[in-house]
């Protein structure tokens, strides 16, 4: 047998994320041995799989061609693994899903609680990741599926929105804002504004709307999840924009949730791998998410 299983396996990591780093991360080995199992796969088939263009990794037409069949034959081994798992288990099954931080305040657990009710008995392997590590994960089948709080762009994801959230601003209880029926993004430059790290999507959804508005953004605090914002506006350190969703689902007394003049938009989504043509349990739980229920939407703030 010339095509070994392993060299599959790391063909296929290589041809999904486009570079030998992307594959050692993909599979949680080093770039060495991607690297030389790659250059021995392309000796022992007498095959160039890829041109090495500026540094970067092209598949040769014989490569893409190898690949529709290695793809076909990787999704039929991932079905004996299920199947194989679900002897071994009994008739519950697994499902392993994760999402945004944020979202996991309100929408994940009410869908998650409806999932289990009707499914009782399916597992669920619950946990929340940051949207930068949220791709490998799904392409990785760590995860089944994934619910982001933002569209995601890679080519070997579907994406599919579900519903709408918006930005909202959050001050301490009393504070003088809270006058206003909405606030727009010149009255929050006018305190010290808690933000998001300009280098992750919801930081830059904020740098925007600021550009958009013509109002210099500066923050003295930055944090990577809402629900810390919210923490440190409880302490007094500032104001904060988040989003809806993280506070509706805590009921923070001291808080109040004001919305904004310039809406900006939320599309939470699931998120998926092209490659995943399997009938799962995920499509059961993305059932529950898409169909119309009023307590999978984001609650309205009672401070609105």
């Amino acid at each position: 047998m010339k095509f070994r299983l392993r060299q599959m396996e790391v063909f296929r990591a290589v041809m999904l994320t486009g570079s030998i780093n992307g594959a050692a991360k993909l599979l949680f080995t080093s770039q060495p041995a991607i690297s030389r199992i790659v250059s021995h796969t392309e000796q022992t088939l007498g095959l160039a799989l890829f041109n090495r263009i500026k540094g970067k990794l092209v598949p040769t037409p014989e490569g893409e061609a190898l690949f529709r069949e290695v793809d076909e034959f990787y999704q039929q081994a991932l079905r004996v693994d299920d199947f194989a798992r679900g002897l071994a288990q009994g008739p519950s099954g697994t499902l392993n899903i994760s999402s945004s931080p944020c979202l996991s305040r309100s929408l994940m657990p009410q869908v998650i609680t409806r999932f289990v009710q009707r499914y009782p008995n399916i597992r669920v392997n619950y946990h929340t990741t940051l949207l930068n590590s949220m791709a490998q994960e799904v392409l990785s089948n760590k995860v089944d599926l994934a619910v982001s709080v933002l569209p995601l762009e890679h080519p070997n994801l579907t994406v599919q929105p579900f519903t709408e959230g918006r930005m909202v601003c959050v001050v301490p209880r009393g504070h003088e804002l809270a006058q206003l029926a909405a606030v727009s993004i010149a009255d929050l430059a006018r305190y010290t504004l808690i933000a998001h790290h300009p280098s992750i999507p919801f930081g830059q959804l904020v740098a925007a709307a600021f550009r958009k508005a013509e109002v210099t953004l500066e923050s003295r605090i930055h944090i990577h999840q809402t629900d810390v914002a919210c923490s440190l506006v409880r302490s007094g350190a500032g104001i904060a924009m988040v989003d809806e969703f993280t506070v509706a689902g805590v009921d923070w007394i001291d808080l109040q949730v004001l919305p904004l003049v310039d809406e900006i938009r939320l599309t939470p989504s699931v998120v998926r791998s092209v490659f995943d043509t399997r009938k799962t349990h995920a499509d059961k739980f993305v059932e529950l998410l898409t169909e119309p229920a009023t307590d999978t939407a984001a609650p309205a703030s009672p401070d609105f």
